[in-house]
């Protein structure tokens, strides 16, 4: 019983129709869905089903089992083999897309600078932090990274999604973290590509260039103990 995930083959898709596999008190299982279930830093999404003229409110996923949709407590649960309308809630994907790719422009920017890993990140919608393996900053750090990431927003930089077979992608420089997180046993990695800055190993969704990040404002650094500094992030609505 798979999920066909549409979020991956079209970033932008924010309606769809599906039949429900399975419905039961731990969740529902669609046969098809462009709900972000959640996973490398980004959140999962949340929007709505709807079927016969109800509606039901979509939380998120159920955390280790990418397909089973928590619906919102108390709302009705379409039966098994119900056709059913999905929405994605586009001003929270569109944000977490927005602020992903925003994550990895940081990333490419301070690494390529500062040739340095990164330690650890979050994202919420408009706003995240990245942690890196940075020990003294110089005097003027914020605001050089942060000229450099709007240098690279205003290049409008294609921002490519592709499957290589593991092998050929560990052949690349893929990983950015200090220690690999890829599951063991993967046949094939997902590859996120800001062309010409950064490119990585993901799984999350983005927007098709750094023009699409928008307004973006580095706005803090905090320091995380010796040899670790955090950046801290913010993008316009």
């Amino acid at each position: 019983m798979l999920t066909h995930r549409l979020d991956l083959e079209d970033a932008t898709l924010r309606e769809w129709d599906a039949t429900v596999l399975r419905s039961d008190p731990e969740g529902l299982v669609l046969d098809r869905s462009a709900f972000y279930p959640g996973g490398g830093g980004q959140p999962p999404d949340e929007g709505v089903l709807l079927w016969g003229g109800v509606r039901t409110r979509i939380a998120g996923t159920r955390k280790g089992d990418e397909q089973y949709l928590l619906p919102v407590e108390d709302d009705p649960l379409p039966p098994v083999g119900t056709c059913v309308r999905g929405a994605v809630d586009d001003p929270r994907r569109t944000g977490l897309m927005r602020t992903h790719s925003a994550m990895h422009l940081l990333c490419g920017v301070v690494v390529r600078d500062h040739q340095v890993s990164v330690t650890g990140g979050s994202m919420d919608v408009l706003s995240g932090r990245m942690d890196f393996g940075l020990d003294v900053l110089p005097a003027d750090f914020l605001d050089t990274v942060q000229q450099a990431c709007l240098v690279e927003i205003a290049a409008d930089r294609r921002i490519e999604v592709a499957s290589l077979p593991y092998a050929e992608a560990m052949a690349g420089d893929i990983i950015k973290t200090a220690t690999n997180l890829l599951p063991d046993g993967l046949e094939q990695v997902r590859i996120v590509d800001i062309v010409g800055l950064d490119r990585q190993a993901d799984g999350g969704t983005h927007v098709a260039s750094t023009a699409f990040i928008g307004g973006m404002h580095v706005v803090k650094t905090e320091s995380k103990g010796k040899g670790f500094r955090r950046l801290r992030f913010t993008l316009e609505p």
